[in-house]
């Protein structure tokens, strides 16, 4: 039995996904000649799917479910993560992490994942709309330039929005504005405790809640100021974002949140961390997302989906700071303990603050090699660019890897990494260990 093998993934249209060949899950699907796959030049690709998710599971060559084939070999799992993460599935097959790529032309809705307790409440009493019980914090790993909206601003910014705008003033009562503005210009009040919290919350569930009648008009007036060029200093920072997302979704409250929320670009190579209960919606651009294994998803904007502007207004943290705030702060693969760490130099981890992912970046330029330590679980690892090989084992196994290609790494087992002679090679892995 193969210690590592390639695996199928799956292809998801969503309405805001890149169109065709503009799209990076429909390049590596072309790519890779994903069986059953016929490009349609007019569909929006929106995600590629790698995991043992029940919604879209990944397979192998011979149509087996990974997680059946995970389930009959558990060594492929490893002993430990099967036992850490034993209410995740592990045990059954299930990885604790979902791998996926993203092309995104379309904001995304703005959004929360639940934490770990608010998830299982809400399959509890809505199994239709959240089809699991798993928390769902996530990371995003930029392919090309990638922009979102992450994380409440600082409240200082904030109070200079609202006093700028007074169509997005307007939405919210004056004696939540005043309090708000009370709380922001008391030194003695703490940013981050909970009377700072409890005002920000007011002030957005003012905004999130607003009636048509009230934000649409204020809405258009926004707009029209906008684009005729009038902008105050406060809010030059959100005009474009708020333009393209009204472009987009025409009289949606969701466009407010560019007011409140950061707004940051990535570039390929940099990453973002989101827990449980932080507001963001990916703007533009194509990344590499890795997840607990979860699908659920709280709504509140920026989609024709199902709205549940109550439970996004009770789950989110209310933490405001700056965009700087979410951001993964990359470092060699060998600190995960690698004791040959000086032939590890072309692969970076990604190592947020949970512990049912990582991610290693490994970009290696043409005839490179690089070897990657056992790891003690389980990894699924996507070519992005470029062709290689991987070879692993006593008896020197090998599999010839291209773009667009998703192959499985069991527990346990290391791998050399070897680039084309005259291409190079990079494949995203993630992996979970049982820290």
């Amino acid at each position: 039995m193969a210690a590592v093998f390639k695996i199928i993934p799956t292809t998801q249209k969503y309405d805001w996904g890149k169109i065709g060949l503009s799209s990076k899950v429909a390049q590596y699907a072309v790519a890779c000649k994903l069986p059953d796959f016929t490009l349609d030049a007019n569909a929006p690709y929106a995600e590629l799917w790698m995991g043992t998710h029940h919604t879209s599971p990944s397979r192998l060559l011979s149509g087996e479910k990974l997680s059946e084939h995970l389930a009959a070999h558990p060594e492929l799992m490893g002993a430990r993560v099967a036992e850490r993460f034993k209410d995740a599935g592990a045990q059954e097959g299930n990885l604790p992490f979902l791998f996926k790529v993203l092309a995104i032309e379309k904001a995304l809705s703005i959004q929360t994942h639940p934490d770990k307790e608010m998830a299982e409440r809400l399959h509890k009493e809505r199994p239709d709309v959240y089809k699991d019980s798993n928390h769902k914090p996530e990371m995003a790993l930029a392919l090309t330039p990638f922009q979102a909206m992450c994380g409440f601003v600082p409240l200082a910014q904030l109070a200079a929005r609202l006093r700028a705008a007074p169509e997005f003033a307007a939405l919210v009562p004056s004696t939540i504005s005043s309090q708000f503005f009370s709380v922001v210009a008391d030194a003695s009040v703490d940013p981050t405790g909970p009377q700072a919290k409890a005002a920000l919350k007011n002030v957005f569930a003012a905004v999130m809640t607003a009636d048509a009648a009230l934000f649409q008009p204020q809405l258009e007036n926004l707009v029209k100021r906008y684009e005729a060029g009038d902008v105050h200093d406060a809010e030059k920072d959100v005009r474009e974002l708020v333009l393209r997302l009204h472009s987009q979704f025409p009289g949606d409250i969701g466009v407010f949140c560019a007011f409140m929320l950061n707004h940051l670009t990535l570039n390929p190579g940099e990453a973002i961390f989101l827990a449980a209960g932080e507001p963001h919606a990916y703007v533009s651009g194509d990344i590499v997302e890795c997840m607990a294994t979860s699908d659920n998803v709280i709504r509140a904007g920026l989609t024709p989906k199902l709205r549940d502007v109550p439970n996004l207004v009770a789950g989110l943290t209310y933490n405001a700071a700056s965009a700087s705030k979410h951001l993964v702060s990359p470092r060699p693969f060998s600190d995960l303990g690698n004791s040959a760490a000086a032939a590890v130099t072309h692969s970076t981890l990604y190592d947020p603050p949970i512990p049912e992912f990582a991610v290693v970046r490994a970009a290696l330029p043409m005839a490179a090699r690089e070897t990657h330590r056992p790891v003690d679980g389980p990894s699924i690892a996507i070519v992005t660019e470029g062709r290689g090989a991987v070879s692993w084992g006593a008896q020197g196994e090998r599999l010839e890897v291209a773009e667009g290609e998703v192959f499985f790494v069991g527990a346990g087992v290391g791998l050399e990494i070897e680039a084309a002679q005259r291409e190079g090679l990079v494949i995203h892995r993630a992996f979970v260990e049982a820290k």
